[in-house]
């Protein structure tokens, strides 16, 4: 999966839900993207389809949502919760699920503020800024 090559990273997507459907063992990283698949049942009918979906582009400008840019994020929402990392980010994690009440839903908010951060940092070719970024979490659960 460790992957700069976006075809690559898709087909692992598209690997991991294979072995799912056949109820075949998964490895770890494939249970978590499993998990991701299950929770966005919108996303499942891209999963029959690997030909069609596997290099295809998603265009903001025409209203598209990119599933594998927003799966991704889940993933490393999950991958920062699990490390606490940045530092505090759990405690955020909980008091945005507090008061959204939905798990799903306090992911969602928080990788707005994810992907804001990663594209300020592209848009700047600078590393994230990981304060502002925390900033911007505890405004959400406040």
């Amino acid at each position: 999966m460790f992957s700069n090559d976006r075809k690559d990273l898709r087909a692992f997507y598209f690997y991991a839900w294979q072995k799912y459907q056949k109820q075949q063992p998964l490895e770890p990283l494939e249970q978590q993207i499993v998990s991701v698949i299950q929770q966005h049942p919108e996303y499942h009918k891209l999963f029959t389809s690997e030909d069609k979906f596997l290099d295809k582009d998603y265009l903001a400008e025409f209203g598209e949502t990119n599933p594998f840019l927003h799966m991704g994020l889940h993933l490393a929402l999950h991958e920062q919760l699990s490390t606490d990392r940045p530092t505090g980010i759990r405690d955020i994690y909980k008091k945005t699920c507090h008061k959204l009440t939905n798990q799903h839903d306090a992911e969602h908010v928080m990788m707005q503020c994810l992907a804001e951060s990663l594209w300020e940092a592209q848009s700047q070719q600078k590393m994230p800024d990981e304060q502002t970024y925390l900033d911007k979490l505890k405004d959400l659960a406040e």
